[in-house]
């Protein structure tokens, strides 16, 4: 790792013209029309100038914003942050260290429980590496951050976050299906930070009831939790499940990446053109945000208190046909 990287005036006359116009004059490339924005291919990003290592695709994450984005750098040191006011707002702006290229910006809105931050990042400034190449490219050093192993647990480990109601029934329901691992409840949705029970409760938060459902991705899918989601609530209802009226108890799928995005939209096409339900499906479906967990007295309820309250059942009539 003892490499060094320098400006390559070479390379840069051999850009192309979005690649220059990123790089070198600190321009922005179409957000979902870039080469790496929906990459999941495991390997190294690196700076398209100077070779330098920058990201990995470990720390890449689907952001909805049409951008290659990651929660962090792979080398602190080949990266720099400056302060950017042009466009009449203060961003930081993402710079390599070596290459000197412009790489895009840092933002605060990035996956909490992987440190907050977001580096939205120009394809055109990166060069991908797949893993299976790095020995042949010089970057063998990095082999080991690409452990299959760990890569494929992590994979089959996959979340869905979701809002029907009173979080009590849902969770009970939900916790009995095959390759559910783990369920908790908690509000979502909202606009109020580290909101409590009490303070969803006065209405104005504007956050729901919700379960995060961690599942095993080769025993169900996503699409199967979406389908029993349907079957155990009355999506049908605006702001209302039973006698609970509010947004707090409104339909709603909050989406961590696009591709759970695309099977929720095709899903409700599928029910709604289907005729099972009593009526349109209002569920909305929204870019996954901040899970506030709930108290501990209202994880696993329906357990502790068997004879509690639920308006959740399972309804077979409304499960679509195979």
């Amino acid at each position: 790792m003892t490499k060094t990287y320098t400006k390559n005036e070479a390379v840069i006359s051999e850009l192309d013209e979005v690649q220059f116009q990123v790089t070198q004059q600190c321009g922005t490339e179409p957000p979902f029309k870039n080469a790496y924005w929906d990459n999941k291919e495991p390997g190294l990003y690196v700076d398209v100038v100077s070779g330098e290592p920058l990201f990995t695709s470990i720390d890449k994450f689907d952001s909805m914003s049409g951008w290659p984005s990651f929660t962090r750098p792979l080398e602190a040191n080949n990266v720099t942050e400056h302060s950017d006011e042009t466009l009449g707002m203060v961003r930081t702006e993402v710079r390599s260290t070596h290459g000197d290229s412009h790489l895009g910006h840092v933002f605060p809105d990035g996956p909490e429980d992987h440190g907050g931050l977001r580096y939205c990042i120009n394809s055109a400034s990166l060069r991908f590496i797949p893993k299976d190449q790095l020995a042949d490219e010089g970057y063998a050093d990095y082999l080991p951050l690409f452990d299959d192993d760990t890569d494929n647990e992590t994979n089959t480990k996959q979340t869905a976050v979701l809002a029907g109601g009173c979080f009590w029934g849902m969770e009970e329901l939900f916790r009995q299906q095959a390759g559910v691992i783990n369920t908790r409840v908690g509000y979502t949705g909202g606009h109020v930070p580290d909101v409590t029970y009490k303070d969803v409760k006065q209405g104005d938060t504007g956050h729901a009831e919700a379960i995060e459902v961690l599942f095993d991705a080769t025993k169900t899918s996503y699409r199967d939790i979406l389908e029993f989601f349907f079957m155990v609530h009355d999506s049908t209802t605006k702001n209302r499940q039973g006698n609970d009226i509010g947004d707090s108890y409104r339909s709603a799928i909050f989406v961590e990446n696009t591709e759970q995005a695309k099977v929720a939209d095709e899903l409700i096409k599928e029910y709604d053109a289907s005729g099972i339900l009593p009526g349109p499906i209002t569920t909305e479906v929204v870019k996954a945000g901040p899970f506030y967990e709930a108290e501990p007295e209202h994880q696993d309820y329906l357990q502790h208190y068997p004879n509690g309250y639920t308006c959740h059942w399972v309804r077979k009539d409304w499960a679509l046909n195979k």
